[in-house]
């Protein structure tokens, strides 16, 4: 517990930086990371739902190949030296528990009520950054401001899976 958040373990690594130091390029990049979906496989997908072409297909098996897909183009890129275009980001820190609107930090990094920018290594499949912005509450806590809401999603998701987690292992002791 942190001043009345509920928070559970979560062993995340994060990129951050003061949101005053280059807010536009920072609010640029957040809405690039929030369409990885933006991607030709994700858009072709989206459509092809739309349409109702992939009714009669296996949605799971729909999502293997999908994520196959991207794997290849991520390879390509790879042989290719193509990186996806990220900002440098002045700060990198371990998360050492999440709840569903805060975070905390292992270390004291944080300005509290100060603005940020952040990029957080997502162990969800397929891997991938979530882009957050978030208000300092102290040096460590911060508090989620804005995600998009398919990272919301996700970020839920893993809050209850670790939850569930602490439980279990509760239970053996």
């Amino acid at each position: 517990m942190s001043g009345g958040v509920r928070l559970v373990t979560a062993p995340l690594e994060i990129d951050f930086d003061l949101g005053e130091r280059n807010s536009d390029e920072f609010e640029r990049e957040y809405q690039r990371l929030s369409e990885t979906d933006e991607d030709p496989i994700g858009q072709w997908l989206k459509i092809a739902k739309a349409r109702g072409e992939t009714r009669d297909t296996d949605p799971v098996l729909l999502n293997l190949l999908v994520e196959l897909h991207r794997k290849v183009d991520q390879l390509t890129q790879i042989v290719k030296n193509e990186e996806p275009q990220r900002i440098e980001l002045s700060f990198s820190g371990h998360i050492e528990s999440i709840g569903f609107e805060h975070f905390k930090l292992s270390e004291p990094l944080l300005e509290p009520k100060k603005l940020y920018y952040g990029r957080i290594a997502m162990p969800v499949f397929p891997k991938r950054d979530v882009a957050v912005w978030f208000e300092a509450t102290d040096r460590q806590l911060a508090r989620i401001v804005r995600m998009h809401e398919r990272d919301i999603k996700e970020w839920n998701s893993y809050v209850t899976a670790r939850e569930r987690i602490m439980i279990r292992e509760m239970k053996r002791k």
